[in-house]
């Protein structure tokens, strides 16, 4: 189950406030930057309608310290006016240099056709650049009617607008080509929101780095509001990272892992100097939207640059938002046409360059077999976070592409014919290079003084060396040594990017911080103080609103001295919440419940004749009125703030179940001993927080939801009961059924599943009353053995996790090996004969499940969750009355 996601940027050049207004989400993915600059992501759980600045600031700094650390330095050898005796407060100040270089016309460039209510959203967003020399551009691709061209000259007067007749978008990328004044043209797309800095930090790469000829950026979500925008993100979207990279392979046969150019960038984003097509060529138009082809054109493009020996790099600073595909089914649509144009650009590359022919079948075979048919396999195998229909739909436009790129290519070749002379766009091979790299004339490393404390220039005074030793001081203190390579120049940038990844804490002398170890620094605790001022004043963790009413449901069967002390606890709960008291009796026939429960006012009472403890606390559930609701035992003793900490973590909007410690009530007698020993069903003293991402990381093995807690201290989210992919709790499972136990497990293990949160919480803790009697210990031994590999059979059955096989062939027989080898040698506190009970259910666990499988069918389901209404007509099996009425606080 995929939910709304906010998204939206977090700016470190100022102090983080309280990020409100999210009541619609579950999750926040903040975009961390410092001075426009990208960090990376932060992902953060929405409590109460927002996100508190103070655990926004302890993730950010937890996640991100080294990177902020980097990028405060960059800002601060950047600058021209340090101190030669800088302070902390110097480096957090620090805001990146205006460029130095004269800046380059820029032009700009959207190809569209027929979407005029995404390009009026773009050209909004491109009027807002902060750029002085700025030229845009819309290439209005074989309009169907003049909206475009209405839109433009009527909203957006500033924009030049062209109509390129010739269909298919490497057609309009050309045309912009033949019109654009600039000495750098920038593409995007019409569903493209770009950010205000975008052209900025294009220009400012390209002006000081003479060589870049190619220059792609960051790429990430406007929105993730709806499934398919999520999954889209989930599949890989895309962005591309948050660290610069350049890539320059000096030219000749490219190795196999680079063939595949997605890596570098999209057309979403991309720049190029305009004189780099007089020398390799124009885009493809046989290629991409609006062909048969239907992509490529850009993968193809940054191909050619690279294996004609031209740099390209990535340039997260250049940030673009794109409005990925709302609905589903367009976007199974956008996966097969990227497989389609992913293989056009293999056909067409193989054309150009026959010597790459192996490099790309290598590449093919790869793609084919760990991206597609793993992920297929795996889909099958255990349940993913991607919809199989979409890795078919990729795998699909893969085999459906094969012949596409020469049937595109006569195409495109009628088009040329028909419209004219196509000059340059359809020449196969590219022109020779016009500038060639300079090689080293001396031999023998250069060598080079830098004073940090100056203003820095770029490194062009020993070029003649292969390789340059850069000695780095600040104010005559000997700080590094650094070798980069020579024979061209080094901008200031990307010498402090360079130096600052390899040698960041040596840098950090001239602050006092003696090479000690970053994370202990006392840096880090400067950066929190720095972004959160107020970290001083103590934050109390959200409270969930008191008019949040919850539940509790105790079923019970015939233990009438166990209950009684159960609902005397319960009834002393400190809190001012509304609280609804639910038992449900699972043997009213004894008469042994009813007599207990009238002792204790307001609290319900319901009947359930269908044996079996999911059966009894279905009823109970589908009898609460509670927004959240707790399920205990009546083996159980709960403290005074049970239902206060338990309830706590669901502030937390993704959080769908929060579970507890269970301690024990006495450890009097062997088998009470034996069984805490054996594990109990306490889960320790430490918090544990899972959710889909800790779900996903168990490949091959199972995902132990055993170990997350026990129903017997639990508390869910009333909603998800009505969630048809969780529904009730699962009546094949759990006591009084031939499973014996489970219920709980399985219930989590759907949950998490569909991307939910689970929270263990052990301040929420209770006491249990751990059976007296050996014989009672063994009958519960056997029952969990049976239930575990029933549990694991369920998984497989109705959720086609094959990992469940594993489990039981594999891994419980090898622990149940181990187990009794060292009870026999005496190695173990355990007798033979409780691991030989333990081997004995889990024996039992197939059968059993089919026996329950059977009862279940028999009887039938559990109705489902609806809040109890006095008008509302009793289900077969259950009798519902209140013993009295509400009194206090308890309902």
């Amino acid at each position: 189950m995929l939910y709304p996601i906010k998204v939206t940027d977090i700016e470190l050049a100022h102090p983080i406030t309280t990020i409100t207004g999210l009541e619609k989400y579950m999750r926040l993915q903040g975009l961390v930057r410092l001075h426009g600059l990208p960090i990376g992501y932060i992902h953060m759980p929405v409590i109460s309608g927002q996100v508190h600045a103070q655990p926004l600031v302890e993730a950010i700094v937890e996640k991100y310290n080294a990177e902020i650390i980097h990028r405060l330095l960059q800002n601060w050898l950047a600058s021209s006016n340090k101190a030669k005796e800088p302070e902390l407060k110097d480096l957090f100040k620090a805001a990146p240099p205006p460029p130095v270089s004269a800046l380059p016309l820029v032009t700009v460039a959207v190809c569209t056709r027929d979407r005029t209510n995404d390009l009026s959203l773009c050209l909004a967003a491109l009027c807002r650049i902060d750029y002085p020399y700025l030229e845009l551009l819309v290439i209005d691709n074989a309009p169907t009617n003049n909206a475009t061209e209405q839109l433009v000259k009527t909203d957006f007067p500033g924009v030049r607008y062209i109509m390129e007749p010739r269909p298919g978008l490497d057609w309009a990328r050309n045309r912009a080509i033949t019109e654009a004044k600039g000495e750098i043209i920038a593409y995007t797309d019409d569903d493209v929101i770009v950010d205000p800095k975008w052209v900025q930090a294009l220009a400012t790469l390209f002006s000081e780095n003479v060589e870049v000829m190619a220059v792609t950026g960051l790429v990430m979500p406007f929105e993730l509001e709806t499934e398919a925008q999520v999954l889209f993100e989930q599949y890989g979207g895309f962005g591309r990272g948050f660290e610069r990279r350049f890539h320059n392979y000096r030219g000749g046969k490219l190795p196999w892992g680079t063939l595949g150019t997605g890596q570098f960038g999209t057309g979403a984003n991309m720049a190029f100097r305009l004189s780099i097509f007089d020398r390799i060529g124009y885009f493809d138009p046989a290629l991409d939207v609006g062909t048969l082809t239907n992509g490529g054109g850009d993968l193809e493009m940054f191909f050619r640059v690279l294996r004609e020996g031209y740099t390209l790099v990535y340039e997260p600073a250049a940030i673009v938002r794109h409005r990925h595909r709302r609905e589903y089914e367009r976007l199974k649509v956008q996966m097969a046409y990227n497989s389609k144009g992913l293989w056009a650009y293999f056909l067409r590359s193989i054309a150009a360059y026959p010597d790459q022919r192996g490099s790309f079948r290598r590449l093919w075979f790869w793609w084919l077999t760990n991206w597609n048919l793993n992920r297929l396999v795996e889909s099958y195998l255990r349940p993913t976070s991607l919809p199989r229909e979409l890795i078919l739909s990729e795998l699909q436009g893969c085999f459906n592409g094969f012949n596409l790129y020469k049937k595109a290519r006569n195409r495109a070749i009628e088009i040329a014919k028909q419209f004219g002379d196509a000059g340059d766009v359809l020449v196969d091979q590219p022109k020779p290079k016009t500038v060639e790299e300079k090689l080293a004339k001396k031999e023998g490393i250069g060598i080079c003084s830098i004073d940090l404390s100056e203003r820095l220039k770029p490194l062009t005074e020993i070029m003649e060396y292969a390789k340059v030793r850069y000695f780095l001081n600040w104010n005559g203190l000997h700080l590094e040594s650094l070798d980069l390579s020579g024979n061209k120049p080094v901008s200031v940038s990307r010498f402090i990017e360079l130096i600052t990844k390899i040698q960041s804490i040596k840098l950090l002398r001239p602050f006092g911080i003696i090479d000690e170890p970053l994370r202990e620094s006392k840096l880090i605790a400067s950066l929190y103080e720095w972004y959160y001022p107020d970290g001083d004043k103590k934050i109390f963790p959200a409270q969930l609103p008191n008019e949040i009413g919850v539940s509790v449901v105790i079923a019970t069967y015939d233990r009438p001295a166990d209950l009684d002390q159960c609902l005397q606890s319960v009834l002393k709960q400190k809190s001012e919440r509304l609280i609804e008291v639910v038992v449900v009796d699972n043997n009213p026939e004894s008469g042994l419940t009813a007599p207990v429960v009238e002792r204790f006012p307001g609290v319900i009472l319901i009947n359930e004749t269908k044996k079996g403890l999911s059966y009894a606390r279905n009823t109970g559930i589908s009898a609460s009125t509670g927004e959240i609701i707790l399920s205990t035992d009546d083996d159980v003793i709960v403290p005074p703030d049970w239902v206060e900490n338990l309830v706590a973590p669901f502030t937390r909007q993704d959080v769908m179940v929060v579970t507890g410690n269970v301690l024990p009530v006495e450890l009097s007698t062997p088998s009470q001993q034996l069984f805490e020993q054996y594990g109990g069903l306490g889960r320790g003293y430490e918090g544990k927080i899972v959710d889909e991402e800790w779900f996903q990381t168990y490949k091959r093995a199972a995902v132990p939801t055993w170990k997350l807690g026990a129903c017997a201290n639990a508390a869910f989210r009333t909603s998800i009961f009505s969630n048809p992919l969780i529904g009730m709790i699962n009546e094949k499972l759990g006591a009084g059924t031939p499973t014996g136990c489970s219920e709980d497990t399985y219930l989590f293990y759907k949950v998490l599943k569909l991307g939910y949160t689970l929270i263990y919480e052990p301040r929420a803790f209770v006491w249990h009353n751990h059976r007296k009697t050996m014989e009672s210990f063994n009958k519960q031994l056997y029952n969990y053995s049976k239930g575990h590999v029933a549990y694991h059979l369920e998984t497989w059955l109705a959720d086609n996790d094959w990992r469940a096989i594993s489990r039981i062939c594999i891994q419980v027989p090898e622990s149940l090996a181990r187990k009794l080898w060292k009870s026999l040698t005496r190695r173990s506190h355990f007798p033979p004969g409780m691991i030989l009970k333990e081997i004995a259910g889990t024996l039992a666990g197939p059968w059993a499940l089919f026996q329950s499988s059977r009862r279940v069918k028999k009887l039938g389901k559990s109705a489902p969750h609806s809040p109890f209404n006095a008008d509302t007509p009793k289900e077969a099996g259950a009798d519902l009355f209140i013993t009295k009425a509400a009194t206090g606080k308890t309902l």
